[in-house]
C-alpha cells in the first residue's frame, strides 16, 4: 500500500459512516482503497467476505475459484441469485460485487488455488481470506502466505459451528503450528458430506473480512495467536490460545518446508492425468460394452435429485472402508458434480491398487451433454458387466 489513494467527494459520502470512526478515520479509509485482498474460494465463506470488503471500501479484490453455481449453493452463499444456476461463480461474483460498489476493481481468477499460481497470488495482494473446503488446498494458502509474508485470515465451518483465525504475521503462529500435517483423506467430512447450516458461513466469513479490515487499516485488536470458536446452536463463543511452534515446519526457527508443493494427502495433485476421462470417452465406453463400475461418491441427497443410470453411490467419506467390495476386473470411473471430490476419490482407489478414473467434470458436464439420455435411473450390484457399460 505505497503511497496511498486520496478520497474524493464520492468516497467521503459512501464511506462517511465508517470514516467517521475515529479508529478508521480518513487515513483507515485511504489504507482500504489502496488495498488489494486474495479471496480462496467464493463458497459459503468467501461470498460474505467478498461482499463485506467491497461494501467497505478495499481497492482491489481477487477471487480465485473454478466452480459453478448450483441451487444448493444458495441456502449459505449469498452473493449468488437462483438465475445463476449453472454460471461461472466467478462470472456472477465479478458482477454483483461491481453492482455493490461500483469503485472496487474486482478481478475473477478462474482456475485452481495450486502449487503453479499460488506464491504469484499471494504475492500481488496485502491480506489472504482462506475460504477453501479441502485441507490440501488450505495448507497450501497456509504456506504461501508464510513464505511471502501476507497475514492469512482463515475461516472453517462445519454444521453449526465455526472458527476464525490470523496466521502467517510476523511473531505469530501459522496453520501448520496448530495442524502440522493434513488429516487422512475423508476423515474430516466436509460442508457436501457433513451439512451446514446456512447462517453459520455467513457469520465466519463476516468475521474473517472484520480481521482483514483491522489488518489492513491497522486498528483493533486482531486473532493472531487466538482462534475464535463459534458455536450457533448453542450460541456459544470461546477462544483458544495458538502459539507459534519453533519446530514448525514453516515458520518455524529451523523450517523444513521451503517449497511450495502441494500438501501431503492432496489427493487431486496425486492424480496422475490419464487417471481422468473424459464425458466423450465415458459415453464411447457405455455405448460399446466396454466392461467398466460407475460410482458416484456425491452424497444421498444429491444422487436421489438426479445421477446416472446404473451408477452405484459409494459417498466420498467412505469410500476408503468400501473400496474393497469393488471389483478389480474392470476399471472403476468415478464421479462427483464437477470433478473435484472425484479427483480424490481415484486417488484413493488408486492407491489400494484399483485401476480408478475421475469424470472430468462430474455430473454437470454428464448431464448438459444428455448423454443417452440417462440421467436419473437406479444402482446396481458392484460387478461390472458390459451391456449398459455401467453397473
Amino acid at each position: 500500500m505505497q503511497g496511498l489513494p486520496h478520497l474524493d467527494e464520492d468516497d467521503a459520502r459512501r464511506d462517511r459512516h465508517q470514516i467517521g470512526l475515529p479508529e478508521v478515520g480518513e487515513h483507515g479509509q485511504r489504507r482500504l482503497k489502496g488495498a488489494a485482498v486474495l479471496i480462496v474460494g467464493m463458497g459459503g465463506l468467501g461470498c460474505p467476505a467478498a461482499m463485506y470488503l467491497a461494501a467497505a471500501g478495499v481497492g482491489q479484490i481477487v477471487l480465485v475459484d473454478f466452480d459453478r453455481v448450483e441451487i444448493s449453493n444458495l441456502q449459505r452463499q449469498v452473493l449468488y441469485e437462483t438465475s445463476d444456476a449453472g454460471r461461472p461463480k466467478l462470472q456472477a461474483a465479478v458482477a454483483r460485487l461491481a453492482a455493490l460498489n461500483s469503485r472496487v476493481e474486482v478481478e475473477g481468477i478462474d482456475a485452481p488455488f495450486d502449487a503453479s499460481n499460488a506464491r504469484g497470488l499471494v504475492d500481488r495482494v496485502d491480506v489472504v481470506i482462506d475460504g477453501t473446503d479441502n485441507f490440501s488446498t488450505r495448507f497450501l494458502v497456509n504456506d504461501a502466505c508464510v513464505m511471502a509474508g501476507r497475514p492469512n485470515v482463515f475461516g472453517s465451518v462445519l454444521r453449526f459451528e465455526g472458527q476464525v483465525a490470523v496466521f502467517a504475521v510476523a511473531g505469530g503462529p501459522c496453520y501448520r503450528c496448530l495442524h502440522p500435517e493434513p488429516p487422512p483423506e475423508g476423515l474430516i467430512p466436509n460442508c457436501a458430506e457433513g451439512g451446514v447450516l446456512g447462517v453459520v458461513p455467513g457469520v465466519i466469513g463476516s468475521l474473517q473480512a472484520l480481521e482483514a479490515i483491522k489488518l489492513i487499516t491497522g486498528a483493533g485488536e486482531s486473532l493472531v495467536g487466538r482462534m475464535l470458536l463459534y458455536d450457533a446452536w448453542r450460541m456459544r463463543i470461546r477462544q483458544i490460545l495458538v502459539p507459534r511452534a519453533v519446530d514448525c515446519p514453516v515458520c518455524g526457527d529451523v523450517p523444513t518446508i521451503s517449497e511450495l508443493v502441494a500438501a501431503a494427502g492432496d489427493a487431486c495433485a496425486a492424480l496422475p492425468v490419464e487417471a481422468e476421462i473424459s464425458v466423450e470417452e465415458l459415453e464411447s465406453w457405455r455405448g460399446t460394452g466396454q466392461r467398466h463400475l460407475l460410482v458416484d461418491v456425491r452424497e444421498p441427497d444429491e444422487y436421489a435429485v438426479a445421477h446416472i443410470d446404473g451408477a452405484v453411490l459409494i459417498p466420498l467419506g467412505v469410500l476408503d472402508r468400501e473400496a474393497h467390495r469393488l471389483s478389480r476386473e474392470a476399471p472403476v470411473v468415478v464421479h462427483c458434480r464437477t470433478g473435484r471430490r472425484s479427483r480424490r476419490a481415484a486417488a484413493i482407489l488408486r492407491r489400494v491398487g484399483l485401476d480408478a478414473r475421475s469424470l472430468s467434470g462430474g455430473f454437470e458436464a454428464w448431464s448438459s451433454r444428455d448423454c443417452a439420455g440417462d440421467v436419473a435411473g437406479r444402482s446396481g450390484p458392484l460387478e461390472p458387466r458390459s451391456g449398459g457399460g455401467v453397473i
